[in-house]
């Protein structure tokens, strides 16, 4: 019998922990001191601590995912998305250890791992690929060289980048030795490799990505597009499926040429070919992620294809469920992304315990989360607490009811951006469905309103909640509160 160990956390531990299920398979949950509570550690059919809050000492630490999966007889280690999803050597240590890693080959990793091999691979496969050095810059003379080349505006990429990190846009010569300074020191910091590369920028492009789904049977196929434009600084906040006003001769292509590089890696499982668009809807390579992605639920609600039950089944050595002609998209999805983030504070996270927790139900809605009323958001992981979607039979009937379902989420005793999403989905930009990746920067600021007293808010959130519950908070959410007003006051209970 298998058994699937999920070297993850969160929402994305209890999203694999529900497919794991559905299918039958057993399921061991590993967490740190942090989540001694959290309830992917409870969702699991079995779960061991891996060690302190620190991510280097717990999840990312292979070895000990590794034990956990000999202690429990795991056959099989599903990593999410982020820690070790995309690190090649610890697919190679499940394999020299017999585990069944579901996910790529680690071939496929590193030749899409590092940005300048992937632009490689991707030139010799013949998938378009944005103008730029073929491999690292090395110095700013090089680096001149090759901007007034390809021309004004260039974009300064970390080669082992991600997450919107070590990236710089350049408008003119005299700007870059301090950019590409900057963006090497950011990637060094943040990818213990500064490598930097150069690529034309395409100025206001859309960030369209397609879905990819591999067998070992030689089975390759595409779950059509995501529009993933809505960022803010580089970073993901709004997707939606399918993109909105782009042809299906463009989509049709870019789905093709998505086949054509996963197969060019020889690649297997879930993964995703991301795409730069420009206004004339000519399309060019970004990066492939090797992995689930985050948004993957808006195409699991446009094509009713479950990715993860998918992956699973590559890993088993089956089929795809489902062949190129059987993919259809039906209707329209919207995923919103909420973070315990201050938008009063330039949306630094803002951890701490969820008093009152009440995400939005209904028809055509579907919420990804991994905490409860009570829970505390930590301050060592993502601060990402749900993901909500929202599916509708055609775009402006999904806007409408995701606009709805922000406006009944409730949460208290932290700050959170659900504000910021709302404003969002108003804006004409959105609503026409014509926008590229520099929306969020055309926003007037929100208005924040004057903190308030941290007991004071945290009584009128208890107060909140008692209304609508119509009785008592819970005991967890008692004890955090208790714990917010111990804080202000210098108390230990």
């Amino acid at each position: 019998m298998h058994k699937v160990l999920i070297a993850n956390r969160g929402e994305i531990a209890c999203r694999v922990i529900r497919a794991c299920r559905e299918i039958g398979l057993p399921t061991v949950a590993v967490y740190s001191d942090a989540d001694a509570n959290a309830q992917h550690r409870w969702a699991a059919d079995e779960a061991v601590h891996v060690g302190p809050p620190a991510s280097a000492q717990s999840y990312l630490c292979g070895e000990r995912i590794l034990a956990a999966a000999r202690l429990t007889g795991a056959t099989l280690i599903h990593p999410g998305y982020g820690f070790l999803s995309e690190n090649a050597a610890f697919r190679d240590d499940c394999d020299a250890a017999g585990v069944t890693f579901v996910g790529p080959p680690a071939s496929a990793m590193r030749a899409m791992g590092v940005k300048t091999t992937a632009r490689d691979a991707m030139r010799a496969a013949g998938v378009p690929v944005v103008p730029g050095s073929t491999g690292a810059i090395d110095g700013t003379e090089a680096a001149l060289r090759v901007a007034n080349e390809i021309g004004f505006p260039v974009m300064l990429k970390a080669a082992a980048g991600g997450g919107g990190k070590g990236i710089r846009l350049v408008h003119h010569a005299e700007e870059l030795p301090a950019a590409l300074e900057g963006a090497q020191r950011e990637a060094g910091a943040y990818f213990s490799d500064a490598t930097v590369y150069i690529e034309k920028a395409i100025l206001q492009p859309r960030h369209i990505e397609i879905q990819v789904l591999a067998d070992r049977l030689g089975h390759t196929i595409h779950l059509f597009d995501r529009e993933c434009s809505v960022q803010r600084r580089n970073q993901k906040i709004i997707e939606e499926s399918p993109a909105a006003n782009l042809s299906d001769k463009t989509r049709l292509a870019m789905g093709a040429v998505a086949v054509q590089a996963a197969r060019a890696v020889g690649y297997e499982g879930a993964g995703t070919i991301e795409f730069l668009v420009d206004r004339r809807e000519n399309f060019y390579f970004l990066e492939m992620n090797t992995r689930l992605q985050v948004e993957h639920p808006v195409t699991e609600l446009v094509t009713g294809v479950d990715l993860v039950v998918e992956q699973l089944r590559v890993a088993l050595g089956q089929p795809l469920s489902v062949t190129q002609a059987q993919v259809r998209q039906r209707g329209h999805a919207i995923e919103c992304r909420i973070y315990a983030e201050d938008p009063a504070r330039g949306f630094l996270p803002s951890p701490g315990p969820l008093v009152v927790y009440r995400p939005p139900q209904g028809p055509g809605m579907r919420v990804d989360d991994g905490v409860r009323e009570g829970d505390i958001v930590s301050n060592h992981y993502d601060p990402m607490i749900a993901k909500v979607s929202a599916w509708a039979e055609d775009r402006p009937r999904a806007v409408g009811r995701m606009q709805a379902a922000l406006g009944t989420f409730e949460i208290a005793g932290i700050s959170h951006n659900i504000e910021h999403l709302q404003q969002i989905l108003a804006c004409d930009a959105f609503g026409k469905g014509r926008y590229d990746t520099g929306i969020v920067g055309t926003l007037p600021p929100l208005a924040i309103d004057p903190p308030q007293d941290e007991w004071a808010a945290v009584l009128a959130a208890l107060t909140h909640h008692r209304s609508r519950q119509g009785a008592r908070p819970t005991q967890s959410a008692a004890e955090s509160a208790w714990t917010l007003a111990a804080r202000r006051a210098g108390l230990r209970r």
